[in-house]
């Protein structure tokens, strides 16, 4: 296939796909005219069932929550996809490859950059750890906790200390973190097994006050697993990217 008829193909499947699109956005209802009867209904009953003030957070972690492991797991296999190629290709050797920018003279971090990534640090890693931890009674969730994690070590690269990331964040230990964190988002469904409930029903006990710390049983502890397996998954896969980029610059060959 020639050039001219590969972009031909694009522009015609590019422009069933934007008609497809449209067509589907204008079957939605116009803003502020929620045709319910969903959303209606749990917001009249889930503060009430879960003691979870974050709806969001509730019907990601419990009403829905077989779907969101679903969405979890889709990163895990991601983050684990990366690492894989990536850990292969570094065992082959390639003469071929070259990086076009290895002998650019690159300026060294001033301390101005350095001063302000390692400033916001601490106030990062504070924020994602509340995220992570308070999906139950605000905005917030796992998912969101564990980027802003993950961006806490990626300043720390910004700052230009490359050896104090791979040092905060090892390959092994970002392996086990990952899969401790997805594997114990479905141990909680396992555990309602068996207490003869169904999976992912919310089986601990709910706090007395709804949307406090200590409210909404399951919701909490999820969306705390889900937080480090995300934070897990991104450093590996920025780690695996970095150490990718590093090899091929220093002209290894490989």
């Amino acid at each position: 296939m020639t050039p001219s008829q590969r972009r031909w193909v694009f522009l015609v499947a590019g422009g069933g796909f934007l008609a497809f699109y449209l067509w589907g956005l204008i079957g939605l209802p116009g803003f502020g005219h929620y045709p319910g009867p969903y959303g209606d209904i749990i917001n009249a009953i889930a503060v009430t069932q879960t003691h979870a003030t974050g709806v969001v957070s509730a019907v990601n972690f419990e009403y829905r929550a077989f779907d969101t492991l679903g969405e979890e797991f889709i990163l895990f296999i991601a983050a684990t996809g990366v690492a894989t190629v990536l850990r292969h290709l570094r065992q082959e050797r390639d003469t071929s490859a070259v990086d076009e920018a290895r002998n650019r003279d690159v300026p060294a971090t001033s301390d101005a950059v350095a001063v302000v990534t390692l400033a916001f640090i601490g106030p990062t890693v504070v924020v994602g750890w509340y995220l992570a931890s308070h999906a139950q009674t605000s905005p917030s969730g796992g998912f969101q906790g564990g980027i802003v994690l993950a961006t806490a070590f990626v300043l720390v690269y910004l700052a230009g200390q490359f050896i104090v990331f791979k040092r905060l964040s090892p390959v092994a230990l970002a392996d086990a973190i990952e899969a401790i964190g997805a594997g114990s988002f479905a141990a909680v469904g396992i555990a309602a097994l068996a207490l003869g409930a169904a999976y992912l029903t919310n089986i601990l006990p709910l706090g007395s006050t709804p949307g406090a710390v200590n409210s909404a049983g399951t919701i909490a502890l999820i969306s705390f697993f889900v937080g480090i397996e995300v934070a897990a998954a991104f450093i590996l896969i920025i780690g695996e990217l970095l150490e990718q980029t590093l090899i091929v610059r220093e002209g290894t060959g490989r």
